[in-house]
């Protein structure tokens, strides 16, 4: 049974599709849009996709307070069961992996399966260092610098090669301009991150899609993690931070290939 109460839900959200639920958590510095967008038609396809925008993202308000998980975790829920949803498999995006297995031990009974694609337990040193200069640099305004700082570390090395020198221009421009206000608290939460404790009480299936050129989120975080799970298998794919950027079409195979084999009981 559930642990948790869920709250009235008041963060802004996404909603397309009919069929089984599926839920999103995206990321750090992101949004639904930001972070799923490019795949969000394939996913509705086949689902009722629910999509919550975490505090000071989206039209979601920016938080007053320091973020914490369980709360991030309840509104994602309570928003599946505001649309009508009684159970549902959840997506969760680097950040949004911790938010995705928050909610499956803090609500058990409703979460059947889990989508982790770049995620982490817990920040080790290098990650809660990283995150420091990322929320450092958004609050100084230099967002030259900023973009700077986070666009080798959320391509892979091999994408970032291949950029003509107009193409670079226009990436540092996406990462200048595309941060949402919520950014501060989204990269404080990184530092405080910890859910390994929540691995082992976790039996649904799990797919862990591990990242192989991310310099951001490194995949030994995703092998962590999966190590952690009785239950999971993990799925690599050639791609940087940002999947829905690099490698969409592959992203979201591996994703409903995965819910389908979970939907038909395989």
């Amino acid at each position: 049974m559930s642990t948790a109460t869920l709250p009235t839900p008041t963060y802004a959200r996404t909603v397309l599709g009919s069929g089984p639920g599926l839920l999103l958590a995206h990321g750090a510095g992101g949004g639904i849009s930001a972070n799923y967008g490019p795949i969000l038609t394939g996913l509705a396809a086949g689902h009722t996709v629910v999509g919550v925008d975490l505090p000071g993202a989206g039209d979601t308000p920016r938080a007053t307070a320091a973020l914490e998980l369980d709360e991030l975790a309840d509104q994602l829920v309570a928003a599946g069961v505001a649309e009508g949803l009684e159970t549902f498999a959840v997506s969760g995006y680097s950040l949004g992996g911790a938010v995705a297995v928050r909610a499956a031990t803090r609500h058990p009974e409703r979460v059947t399966a889990l989508v982790l694609t770049a995620p982490f337990a817990h920040a080790d040193h290098r990650l809660r260092l990283v995150a420091r200069v990322w929320r450092g640099l958004y609050e100084s305004g230099d967002r030259a610098t900023f973009a700077a700082f986070v666009t080798p570390l959320a391509l892979s090395p091999t994408a970032l090669a291949a950029l003509s020198a107009d193409d670079l221009a226009d990436a540092l421009r996406t990462s200048a301009d595309t941060p949402p206000p919520g950014t501060p608290e989204h990269t404080e939460l990184i530092e405080r991150v910890d859910v390994r404790a929540d691995l082992a009480a976790i039996d649904v299936p799990v797919l862990v899609v591990s990242t192989t050129g991310d310099r951001l989120v490194e995949p030994n975080h995703h092998h962590a993690l999966a190590a952690g799970l009785r239950t999971a298998r993990v799925h690599e794919l050639d791609a940087g931070h940002l999947p829905f950027a690099e490698r969409p079409v592959e992203w979201e195979a591996a994703i409903t290939g995965f819910l389908a084999e979970v939907e038909s009981g395989h």
